[in-house]
């Protein structure tokens, strides 16, 4: 894709189509980084921003996170319409008829095992912790000292590669581990067909974010939450700047609303 550098041009442009999907990563993009994951909450200048953009015409809202469905619940309290993607991809919430995520026998025992393999690393590495998901087991690795987090991480890998059938990910601080072969790349495509969106603004901040910057079409807007390189044409230095773009794309697209523009 072309390099881009004016955002609010881009924005301008992104207010303008008939059908917005506004879909958005939640740790570090809505809600600033904490040592506790139960400690996270958007940003209140982001949640209103969501929610007013939710209530506009021919405009969907959705979150795509890392985290599995039930704790992405617990912490964004998103609004009743806002579609979920959780589990990087593994998980969807699509509205009340979707269908929940289950494993076949196989996939509950590989998983089983995964955890076996972690459980023992979180055992012997000081300052990390094991969390569980529907589909996967996360090696968090944030309060540990950088020695013993890359020590940890090297023995699960050396654990984990002798079960066939896995899809392993490092993401900031964290080892993702999971059954399900999905990303956010995956959830995004799910998530445009069924809104009929004729254009996409996703922001994220880690690597498994790229998933999703990659499958951006020319018309939609990437936006890159920190540093790092990145597929994403914008980038912004933190989630209280994201507030504001948020804000901005709420103001245009309110305004093509009323001019009937989109």
């Amino acid at each position: 894709m072309p390099e881009r550098t004016d955002l609010r041009t881009a924005l301008e442009e992104l207010a303008a189509t008939p059908v917005l999907l506004i879909a958005l990563d939640f740790d570090g993009v809505l809600s600033p980084l904490v040592e506790r994951a139960e400690d996270a909450r958007p940003l209140p200048r982001s949640a209103a921003a969501l929610k007013a953009l939710a209530a506009l015409p021919s405009t969907t809202t959705a979150l795509i996170s890392g985290r599995a469905l039930g704790s992405l619940r617990e912490v964004a309290s998103p609004e009743p319409e806002t579609l979920l993607i959780g589990s990087h991809g593994a998980e969807t919430w699509t509205g009340p008829d979707a269908a929940p995520l289950t494993l076949d026998a196989r996939q509950a025992e590989l998983l089983d095992a995964a955890a076996d393999v972690i459980e023992s690393v979180v055992a012997a590495h000081s300052g990390t912790w094991l969390e569980s998901k529907p589909a996967g087991v996360v090696l968090h690795t944030r309060s540990a000292a950088d020695d013993v987090a890359a020590d940890a991480v090297a023995a699960a890998r050396d654990g984990l590669a002798g079960l066939d059938g896995l899809k392993v990910t490092d993401g900031k601080r964290v080892l993702e581990v999971s059954v399900v072969h999905a990303d956010k790349g995956q959830g995004l495509g799910l998530l445009r067909e069924l809104s009929g969106a004729t254009a996409v603004l996703f922001a994220g901040d880690d690597v498994t974010d790229e998933h999703a910057f990659g499958v951006l079409q020319p018309q939609d807007v990437g936006i890159k939450i920190g540093e790092g390189s990145t597929a994403a044409r914008y980038r912004l230095g933190s989630p209280e700047d994201l507030a504001g773009a948020l804000e901005d794309l709420y103001a245009l697209r309110r305004q093509c609303a009323s001019s009937g523009h989109s």
